[in-house]
Parts: C-alpha cells; structure tokens; sequence
C-alpha cells in the first residue's frame, strides 16, 4: 500500500489567494510521486468526512474528478463513499485502485469509519491512499484527535486518542501555519493542549503543501514539518527537502 497524508493538497487553508497552480499541489514532488503508482484509468473512491452532508459531498466528489484530470491523473471513475452506500460500496473495495479520505472532523469521521468497516476492508486492499486533513490523521493505528471544536478542550470525556485506520504509526497534525496561534476553549492549541499532550509521543506537524509518504520501502517527510515531541517543538524539514523516517 502507497499512503500519502496531505495537509491540504489543493490550496492554503484558511486562505482566501488562489492557488498559484492547477490540479494538486505540486510542491515537494507530491504530483511525481502519485504518477510514480498512478494506474492508467484508476478507480478512485472518496470517503466523505460529513457522511449525512449529501449536498455538499457530491459537489466535493466533482470537484474532486475535475482536480485530479486537471492535475494529468487518468480517472476512470471518482466513486463516493457517505451514508447513502457507505458499507454496500466498502464492501466492494477491491474494485478501486485509490481511496481517497476526506477532511474534516476527526472523530465524526472515525466514527463514519467504524461505522462501515473501513479498518478491516483496508487490511487485505492494496492500492493508493490519499489522506486529507483529518483523513490523513485517522491514518494512524492510535490517532490523536487535537481538539478542534468549542468544548472538546475542557470536556472530561472527549477522547484524545482513538484508534484510527492502522495504516502508520505517524501521527500528522495538518495546516500548522494556520492553526499554529489558534485558541480552543480559552487554551493555546500548541502550547496548552499540544504540547503536554506529546509527553512521551510523537506528533508531526506539516503545513499545506507538505506531506508524509509511506509505501513498503520508505516512510518519508517532504516539505516544511516541525516534530512535537515530550513537550518540546523543532523544525525537521524544510520546503523541497526530504526527512527519511525511521
């Protein structure tokens, strides 16, 4: 399996400027390295994040198609996966070629996942992956689910972590650039809920345009990332570089 876990392949978030680029985001060999396994006439999946927002994600899974033919990817479909079809079409995972996981709200979409048997359809699948924002933390075996909505931070019962797809044990925390000064429930993301949060693990942040690459012969960073770890926070790679992962 090709895993790719993307902050925001297609555009800044938060950003109201146009992308500089069509299709995908080029940058740090992101568009190389999905040609590099990229099937001619690949069948794509998208599994939505907001599965009951059925507006909304059949305008995303256009949008979605439109991308990735601008991007130079032979599409021979962009299928999507929500509540309407969600364990009927998992169940028939073996006829794609890509999943592709949406972002969104990190524990409303594991639970969409749980829901419809993702983790154990992905364990006999063998294809490419694409995660998105929250699609790309729910790749992890233990997920940390950084609270993000008002009442997460300071609620007893809000889980942290949370088993994820098992897919990696790196666990992405996306958008740092915009996220990086954000307050939850009166608390610094980073600094008062993040970093005690790394006591004893691991997280890594990278911003849009930056990605973390796994297949069955390397685990890699590309592009700026910073490594948070027992507390402490440092910069490990930069745009256009390369961090091999152990």
């Amino acid at each position: 399996m090709k895993v790719f876990m993307t902050s925001s392949p297609m555009g800044a978030y938060r950003s109201a400027e146009a992308p500089s680029f069509r299709g995908l985001d080029p940058s740090n060999g992101l568009v190389d390295e999905l040609k590099r396994y990229w099937k001619e006439d690949t069948r794509c999946l998208l599994i939505s994040a907001f599965p009951d927002e059925y507006s909304v994600n059949d305008h995303m899974r256009e949008d979605f198609e439109r991308i990735f033919r601008e991007t130079g990817l032979s599409v021979k479909c962009m299928d999507l996966c929500d509540r309407r079809n969600g364990r009927d079409i998992v169940s028939k995972l073996g006829s794609y070629d890509m999943v592709i996981l949406g972002g969104g709200h990190v524990p409303t979409e594991k639970a969409f996942f749980d829901e419809i048997g993702l983790r154990d359809a992905l364990k006999s699948w063998d294809g490419i992956v694409m995660g998105i924002s929250a699609g790309s933390m729910n790749c992890a075996d233990i997920v940390y689910a950084q609270p993000e909505m008002p009442g997460e931070a300071v609620d007893p019962s809000y889980q942290k972590f949370i088993q994820g797809l098992g897919l990696t044990d790196v666990n992405v925390l996306p958008h740092y650039q915009a996220v990086k000064d954000d307050w939850v429930d009166g608390l610094r993301l980073m600094e008062d809920i993040t970093y005690p949060d790394s006591i004893g693990r691991a997280f890594h942040a990278i911003v849009d345009g930056s990605f973390v690459l796994q297949t069955e012969d390397r685990k890699e960073i590309r592009g700026e990332a910073y490594r948070i770890a027992d507390g402490q926070i440092r910069k490990v790679c930069e745009y256009g570089e390369v961090l091999k992962l152990a």
